[in-house]
């Protein structure tokens, strides 16, 4: 796979273990989704916090605060979104963060809101300046001032605005400026998911693909889904497939290990990029430290692919870490590869401390 004319999102997309949705995802996922609080597994802590938020809303026969989700991709930001206009018993609109490059893309897009309609606007933190700045005012005070004409002679006519609920969701919350995260009634930080919770979103999916699986299949595929539900669905598929072209159509737990090493998932969830990154760190350059520029020739990959593709999982799994003079392979990689890390550390290449020399 050639990854040098791909964005780092599409990237990701085309990766099965990369969190980012791509056209299939997105049609399987409308079905997955789920329909409200409820049905929904994981994130107890922000369930419950805005499960209050919403049933305080309607028994007060008011629109919703304004909610912000942070958190990485495959998450469930965006089925939250869904949920909470389901719960309001509000339409939805959909939009992103890059779609809205001018004033006028957003105030096109505020002036035809209904009343109570939920506005869900993915990676907020990509959005123009000048858009951002006409939120302020939209969210604040359901205001919006739209500039007629040019120079010295320009006005502003202020349109107001039908009470409207934002759910802004962004994977870099630290990007978005502090008054725009201020304007928000509640925030929430989306977690990563623990085994036992991807095991419930995995027999959950399966249920709803007509798939048959164990509990111990389950478990296996969890067990590589890098803590993302998302990724445990697109695992389920995979593994699904498999079984039905090599078995019978029972998902077990060496049916899921087969399937997964045909697809280069391994039993923590690296794949062909993430090993690839740790076999030149480990077996070209004796573990770092090593530049990021000079790993991604290594690799044979763009620098922005390795760092925003790779690296961030690598880091979480304490198999990589990012130090001032370059990237070092942690012993959990060494022993996570199979390999001996080096006796000697005289060529001063900063492991010492990893290694206790």
């Amino acid at each position: 796979m050639n990854w040098d004319d791909t964005t780092d999102a599409e990237a990701a997309a085309e990766r099965l273990v990369g969190a980012v949705a791509d056209g299939e995802d997105q049609a399987v996922e409308a079905a997955l989704r789920p329909k409200d609080l409820g049905e929904f597994i994981g994130q107890e802590k922000v369930r419950e916090q805005l499960d209050l938020v919403l049933r305080a809303a309607r028994a007060r026969g008011a629109t919703a605060d304004h909610v912000l989700l942070s958190g990485a991709p495959g998450l469930g930001k965006t089925t939250l979104s869904m949920i909470i206009a389901a719960e309001m018993e509000a339409p939805i609109r959909i939009t992103s963060g890059p779609a809205i490059q001018h004033a006028g893309d957003l105030a096109a897009i505020l002036s035809s809101l209904q009343e109570g309609e939920v506005l869900f606007l993915d990676e907020i933190h990509r959005m123009s300046r000048p858009a951002e700045e006409m939120l302020y005012m939209a969210m604040e005070d359901f205001r919006v001032d739209v500039i007629v004409g040019k120079g010295p002679g320009a006005t502003a006519i202020p349109l107001e605005l039908p009470p409207f609920t934002l759910v802004g969701a962004t994977t870099r919350a630290g990007l978005l400026p502090p008054p725009l995260r201020d304007r928000f009634g509640f925030t929430a930080h989306m977690e990563f998911y623990g085994p036992a919770e991807l095991e419930r979103v995995i027999h959950r999916s399966a249920g709803l693909l007509d798939v048959q699986i164990d509990t111990v299949g389950a478990a296996e595929i969890a067990g590589r889904s890098r803590g993302t539900p998302r990724i445990a669905n697109r695992l389920l598929r995979r593994v699904r497939d498999y079984a039905q072209v090599k078995a019978d159509g029972l998902i077990t737990q060496e049916i899921a290990a087969a399937a997964l090493a045909v697809y280069e998932v391994d039993e923590r969830g690296l794949d062909r990029l993430d090993r690839g990154v740790l076999e030149a760190l480990l077996k070209l350059f004796g573990g770092g430290p090593v530049g990021l520029s000079t790993l991604a020739v290594a690799v044979g990959e763009e620098r922005e692919t390795v760092e925003e593709v790779a690296e961030p999982f690598l880091v979480r799994e304490g198999l990589l870490a990012r130090t001032p003079r370059g990237r070092v392979a942690t012993p959990a990689a060494w022993a996570h590869l199979g390999l001996t890390p080096p006796r000697s550390q005289g060529s001063g290449n900063g492991q010492q401390d990893l290694f206790g020399a």
